[in-house]
């Protein structure tokens, strides 16, 4: 049997506001949508269900609003057997929320507002730091306090923990304190924003990797969405293929990447099939509308796995 990992998400939790429409509205326009979901997200919260989904022991540290979504928010992490005693409440501040907009062909447009998410401090880490020692993997975003970020990579560092970093919304990064992080886990277009080097192409995320790799950090994989992943260390890169699947709502595919890949790893899987996992992890929550409710639980994903892995 797979050894059960122990997953620790230092990240955002916010509640998805989903309005699916034939198209985006222009610029002053008002049109109707076909329907409309609500359901609980967060990058953070996201990659922690994935996980948990996947098998692992899960930890949360995070910040919700002293609004109707604060309570609701740390129920759910409880009811998907998630650890909350790190999930605290602001007084008078709103829980962070993201309106998403989704059209026909499963691209989407989001807005997040953190909200709460900003209140997350480096104290928050100390005051969690014998539940973190205790773990085998430590995820992190950027949807909370870059300071927060940063300290929690350093104190991963210190305690010898692996961390991934999935750098999303993308923002300008100080390379000197990612030195030595095990994982940096950017999109096609946060990897863009973040080395001003544009990413259409297999080759164009090769040498933007490049650059992130000569910045210190030990592994770069740039999820490249419909194609695939590219995996590289200083040893080289290698392009990991996609899986094809019927896309609804691409919505949280990134999250389920990370989630399921910390897992994976986790599992003492290698990491090149780790990440083929997390391809087809992340393709399979496109197929569902949402983020949490469209991500596969182990025996599901298992089942997929063993028809096309």
């Amino acid at each position: 049997m797979a050894k059960r990992p122990r997953i620790a998400v230092v990240g955002s939790a916010n509640i998805d506001l989903t309005t699916f429409a034939e198209r985006f509205p222009k610029p002053g326009e008002t049109i109707f949508g076909q329907s409309f979901n609500l359901g609980f997200g967060g990058k953070g919260a996201n990659q922690a269900v994935a996980a948990r989904l996947c098998g692992a022991d899960v930890f949360m540290v995070a910040r919700v609003g002293s609004d109707l979504f604060g309570p609701a928010t740390i129920e759910n992490f409880r009811k998907q057997g998630i650890d909350a005693t790190h999930v605290k409440q602001v007084q008078g501040v709103s829980s962070g929320v993201a309106p998403i907009f989704v059209e026909p062909s499963g691209q989407n447009r989001i807005l997040v507002v953190k909200g709460a998410n900003d209140a997350i401090k480096p104290a928050d880490v100390d005051a969690a730091a014998d539940m973190l020692k205790s773990v085998d993997c430590i995820v992190l975003q950027f949807e909370i306090p870059v300071e927060t970020v940063y300290y929690t990579i350093a104190f991963a560092r210190k305690h010898g923990i692996r961390c991934i970093l999935n750098p999303a919304p993308a923002q300008a990064v100080e390379m000197a304190a990612l030195q030595e992080l095990d994982y940096f886990v950017p999109n096609e277009h946060e990897a863009e924003t973040i080395t001003g080097a544009p990413v259409k192409t297999v080759d164009d995320a090769k040498n933007c990797a490049a650059k992130l790799l000569a910045g210190g950090v030990r592994r770069v994989i740039i999820t490249l969405g419909a194609n695939g992943a590219l995996l590289a260390g200083h040893e080289g890169s290698e392009h990991v293929v996609a899986f094809s699947v019927n896309c609804i709502d691409s919505t949280g595919a990134g999250d389920a990447f990370i989630g399921s890949f910390a897992v994976f790893l986790g599992e003492g899987i290698p990491e090149k099939e780790a990440v083929r996992r997390a391809n087809l992890y992340a393709a399979l929550s496109t197929t569902g509308i949402g983020t949490q409710k469209s991500f596969y639980d182990r025996a599901r994903f298992d089942a997929e796995w063993a028809k096309r892995g």
